[in-house]
């Protein structure tokens, strides 16, 4: 397939795929780094495609295979902990379990938490309509969970209308 060439100039090879929706019509255009630039759009780099090993090879090798994994392996699948870190997958569920504080203190590296915290996006600052929004759909939820007789499900909604709710 050829390199596609910047609609503008028609010379240079397009970098940028500016699409732009006005009026309800949608257009495309390919750009050249150039024209991008005049047009006030910059080109930005492509992120790298960062394998899970490698990812974990740049956590800090040491950091990530501890001196108290040198014996441990999974039971049910044989799977060492240096297998895991060379290949960034775990063998079978019952590593999970075999290598759970280990995994606890990557995930703590990684994402700063072991504990998922909450279902529900919240923007840094929602708006007062937004949430309100929000706490309406919740509580319509509710209702019907309870209609349904969901109990488990309609308490896991009233907590989060607890939270969401202004004090």
């Amino acid at each position: 397939m050829p390199d596609m060439v910047c609609d503008n100039c028609g010379s240079t090879e397009a970098v940028v795929h500016l699409t732009q929706i006005v009026n309800n019509q949608m257009t495309t255009h390919r750009l050249c780094e150039k024209c991008a630039a005049e047009k006030g759009l910059e080109s930005a780099p492509e992120p790298a495609n960062v394998p899970l090993t490698d990812f974990l090879a740049q956590m800090g090798k040491d950091s990530v295979v501890e001196p108290d994994t040198a014996g441990v392996q999974c039971s049910f699948c044989g799977l060492t902990f240096r297998d895991f870190r060379d290949s960034g997958r775990l063998g079978c569920p019952h590593c999970y379990e075999t290598y759970a504080p280990h995994l606890q203190r990557l995930l703590r590296r990684v994402h700063g938490s072991t504990q998922h915290v909450g279902k529900v996006y919240l923007p840094p600052d929602p708006s007062a309509s937004e949430m309100e929004r929000r706490l309406d759909a919740l509580r319509l939820k509710l209702n019907r969970a309870v209609e349904s007789e969901d109990f488990e499900r309609a308490a896991e909604l009233r907590d989060e209308i607890k939270a969401l709710s202004p004090a």
